[in-house]
């Protein structure tokens, strides 16, 4: 029998990172974050990162790994995760793996496409263009040949749409397209799970964390952040921390930046839904449906015949 891991996917605010710890209470196991931003030290707040204690109780792996002006890739993520993943079985140990990064998700389920070589001339003229013209004009390039791959990315992230120009001037196929062509060889058997919540609620719930986050500190965690790194890092390009960057910068006001956060966050959300949804492998379940999460892990538990 292939050995399982547990998947918890879905937007942001819907409950990932509490159903996955539920479950590893449960099954005396360990969480791997699928969060692209979670990774970096000092970016707490505004990346709801589980707090100390929690991450004390239940052990977390990808979680303050790296400097914020350090480089990190999905490809090192899969490797990476892999890696935990096969000593956690080796322990007997299920794997619970949790996150909103639909790339990190779909690096650990199917493997990631990484085999096209760097054009390092041609990579040197888009960093010029970026420097010129700004993260929009690189995604607006992207856009023309791929305009499929482009909604599946930030435009502030601005290294993958690089990477997706790069990919596309090098093989004249978008990256996605060599993405669903990939595929790895693997004795494992990933069973996915993600958290649906009405729109409306959820879009509460994204408010209500920011407001929250405000309240925490947001402002001064990034004025720190800054200070001490480069206000232009990709680890900082991030909803939450650009926008309170451009009020530090005086170029909005405190209240214009809030808003902008939650505008931000909910068409992340939005984004990620659509990534996600596009998987008919997720087992949904509607939240507002059960008691609490406790009872959604308890269902998880007996519907993969695990204890």
């Amino acid at each position: 029998m292939e050995p399982k891991v547990i998947v918890i996917a879905g937007p942001t605010c819907s409950g990932k990172t509490s159903l996955g710890i539920l479950l590893a209470e449960r099954l005396n196991s360990e969480i791997i974050s699928a969060d692209s931003r979670q990774i970096y030290r000092y970016l707490n707040i505004g990346t709801a990162k589980p707090d100390k204690v929690l991450l004390k109780k239940t052990k977390h792996h990808f979680i303050d790994i790296l400097d914020p002006d350090e480089d990190y890739n999905v490809s090192w993520f899969e490797n990476g995760a892999l890696e935990i993943i096969t000593r956690l079985i080796a322990n007997n140990k299920i794997p619970i793996a949790a996150g909103g990064s639909g790339l990190y998700i779909k690096a650990l389920v199917d493997g990631i496409f990484d085999t096209v070589e760097t054009d390092c001339e041609y990579r040197k003229e888009l960093l010029e263009k970026k420097k010129r013209y700004g993260n929009e004009f690189l995604y607006d390039e992207l856009r023309k040949v791929d305009p499929e791959g482009a909604d599946k990315m930030l435009q502030q992230n601005w290294k993958r749409v690089i990477r997706a120009l790069e990919v596309y001037h090098l093989t004249g196929k978008p990256i996605g397209e060599h993405h669903s062509e990939y595929k790895r060889e693997t004795k494992l058997k990933f069973v996915q799970y993600g958290l649906r919540w009405e729109r409306e609620v959820l879009y509460k719930n994204i408010e209500k964390r920011i407001d929250e986050m405000i309240k925490q500190g947001l402002v001064d965690e990034t004025k720190s952040l800054i200070e001490k790194y480069d206000s232009n890092l990709n680890s900082l390009n991030t909803v939450g921390y650009k926008e309170i960057i451009s009020y530090l910068k005086k170029e909005v006001t405190l209240d214009r930046a809030i808003d902008l956060i939650k505008r931000n966050t909910r068409r992340y959300a939005k984004r990620q839904l659509t990534w996600f949804r596009a998987d008919d492998r997720i087992v949904w379940f509607d939240v507002a449906s059960y008691k609490d999460l406790e009872t959604i892990a308890g269902k998880i538990i007996r519907r993969e015949d695990i204890q």
